[in-house]
């Protein structure tokens, strides 16, 4: 690994994952890793396709159990957890997937609404306030009542981000927000994560491999490749870094450590670590 940042030791941390290992047919998708996140910090997990990334948000999210290691949310340990046990932390973090994941057969006020009737006992009076001031905090005010179908990309995220901040997490997950989105909306996106996120007080991790929205919103990042953690300090330590590996990737280079050039094999091997 090639630099560390100092997160602020002051703060509480939120998530920390301890010599985290796990295997696909005999391949560790991830080697040993270890990382810490603190509360209100935007920790970016970067790396290209197949590093290992989106696995690891899955072990954090609680969909995937590791071989060996610890994952400590909000002070408890989850990969033991039974699932009981596990939804009274779930409710503690929203998730922001990488298509939005909204329910098309649902208009945007009522994908919002879903965590808050799923998992309170709010009255629909109540729900209803709090559908529209979500809604109204990431620019969407009057548009509950259309269906999926009727809006842009850029406002699907905005909505799935909405329906994210429903139960006021104290930490949100992201899996590639900005994927599909034309630079200006990218941007647009970006800001509106990172103000919510910092007025909120909201600990958030990003997966990512787009260097312009790392540059916007991270605090601290966490870069893996093959399964490994290679790289992790804040955004001027990665641009300072002097690794091959980082250059080549944070500069979009096409030679370099990182090779395009796989066996069929290796192809394969790639598609778990993707999954």
């Amino acid at each position: 690994m090639s630099t560390t940042a100092i997160s602020n030791s002051n703060l509480p941390v939120h998530i920390e994952v301890k010599n985290l290992v796990r295997a696909f047919d005999g391949r560790r998708v991830l080697d040993n890793i270890s990382l810490k996140v603190h509360k209100g910090e935007t920790m970016v997990i970067l790396g290209g396709s197949g590093c290992g990334k989106s696995t690891l948000l899955r072990h954090l999210i609680g969909s995937l159990k590791p071989d060996a290691g610890e994952i400590w949310l909000l002070g408890k340990e989850i990969t033991r957890m039974q699932d009981q046990e596990f939804a009274e932390i779930r409710k503690k973090f929203g998730m922001l997937f990488q298509g939005g994941a909204l329910l098309n057969s649902m208009s945007v006020g009522e994908n919002v609404a879903l965590p808050l009737e799923e998992h309170t006992n709010l009255s629909p009076e109540i729900i209803d306030i709090m559908v529209k001031m979500k809604t109204g905090m990431v620019g969407l005010t009057g548009f509950e009542h259309l269906m999926p179908s009727q809006i842009s990309g850029g406002m699907k995220k905005r909505v799935a981000l909405a329906r994210a901040i429903a139960m006021d997490p104290e930490i949100i997950f992201f899996d590639e927000p900005t994927a599909g989105l034309d630079p200006v909306m990218t941007a647009v996106v970006d800001l509106l994560i990172n103000n919510l996120c910092k007025k909120l007080g909201i600990t958030a991790v990003v997966v990512t491999h787009d260097m312009a929205s790392v540059n916007r919103i991270a605090d601290h990042i966490a870069m893996i490749h093959k399964g490994k953690l290679v790289f992790e300090g804040s955004v001027p330590q990665i641009h300072a870094s002097t690794d091959p590996l980082v250059r080549q990737f944070i500069n979009g280079e096409a030679d370099g450590p990182i090779s395009f050039q796989q066996s069929g094999d290796d192809y394969l091997k790639s598609l778990f670590a993707s999954t």
